[in-house]
């Protein structure tokens, strides 16, 4: 695995890429994390670990923009139980949940390629079983006069 980037936060909110030694957005982050990359976030002045609220904040921003993370209902759920629930939650089972999907997901996407390079190749490949029988063979139906 490659090392993180390390991004500083400073009390500005301004975030200090260390690895390329440029300022980047929130946007940024989240793309350098697309591109494959393990981030950490660090407080500039005290060192302390601030990736988790960083993360957590850039999905509520893409959330932002489509008007809703999380369903009112499941809102009143979390605030009525409290934060143990909704940690104990997120640290046992979400994570698990996620990977499950991603990689059902994934080799549901692999199955409907092959499916669908199969049934290109196919036609080509296979002869028909009956020359010249189809389901409406052109001109066979005949009509007979009346007399």
């Amino acid at each position: 695995m490659n090392e993180p980037v390390i991004i500083k936060k400073y009390a500005n909110r301004r975030l200090y890429n260390t690895q390329e030694s440029v300022y980047i957005t929130l946007e940024q982050v989240a793309q350098l994390i697309k591109d494959g990359a393990w981030v950490e976030v660090k407080d500039a002045k005290s060192g302390a670990d601030v990736t988790d609220f960083i993360l957590t904040q850039i999905v509520l921003e893409k959330s932002r923009r489509k008007k809703a993370l999380l369903p009112a209902s499941l809102l009143h759920l979390i605030i009525r139980h409290g934060d143990t629930m909704l940690e104990e939650f997120f640290n046992r089972y979400l994570e698990q949940i996620v990977n499950s999907y991603i990689t059902y997901r994934n080799s549901m996407e692999t199955q409907f390629r092959r499916w669908v390079d199969v049934s290109m190749t196919l036609p080509g490949q296979t002869p028909p079983a009956w020359p010249g029988f189809g389901p409406f063979p052109v001109g066979s139906a005949k009509t007979e006069e009346k007399e």
